[in-house]
This record gives C-alpha cells, structure tokens and sequence, in this order.
C-alpha cells in the first residue's frame, strides 16, 4: 500500500497513542544523543575554547532544524511521515513499532524507500 493512500485513511486509535509514545521517546533519544555530541564538542582538548564555542553554536543551529523536521507537530495527518522520518534516523523503538497495525508499520518502512 502506498503512502499517499495510507494518508488519507483515518489513523485508528491505538495505532495514534502508540506513535505518540514512539515519537516521545524518539525526542528523549535525540535529545541524549545531541547533548552527547555536544560533549564531544566541548571536551575536545585538540580545539581552542572559542573554536569549540563556534562549532557548538553551528551544531546547536543544526540540530535545532533537524530537531524540527523529524518532530514538530502532531497531528494525525502527519504521524506517518514523521514516523517515515523518525524511523529513518534511527530513532524509532522498534518494541513500540512492533505494536503498530501492519499497515501503518509498513508504509512507514524507510527500508521501502531505499
């Protein structure tokens, strides 16, 4: 089944509250995983002070648009190519896509897409 034609089906309901969950978790996880580069950046004894501040600000700009392509809104005409995208990052937990109807978890395979 296509995309565009999943789209315009209703999301059910328990398919909304598990990608709920699936998108919550997925923000923590991004979160951990940005604050964890930015650690890398700040303790990075090879670069001067101002050189790191330079390279955290730009990291800090980039991450904040990536951040709000994969998560802003929320709505249910939009779950799908958030979870496309969330799962095409790496960042989808895969217990809690396992919960999710057939149809939904396969039209948001980013394997498909490749």
């Amino acid at each position: 089944m296509s995309i565009m034609l999943f789209q315009k089906k209703m999301m059910n309901e328990s398919d909304w509250k598990i990608f709920t969950k699936i998108k919550d978790k997925a923000l923590e996880k991004y979160c951990s995983n940005c604050f964890a580069e930015f650690r890398d950046i700040i303790d990075d004894t090879n670069k001067e002070t101002h050189e790191k501040y330079l390279l955290h600000y730009k990291t800090v700009i980039k991450r904040d648009k990536e951040m709000g392509s994969l998560f802003d809104g929320h709505s249910r005409s939009k779950a799908w190519l958030q979870l496309l995208a969330i799962r095409g990052a790496g960042l989808a937990d895969e217990k809690l896509i396992s919960q999710l109807t057939d149809e939904f978890c396969k039209s948001t395979d980013p394997d498909k897409f490749k």
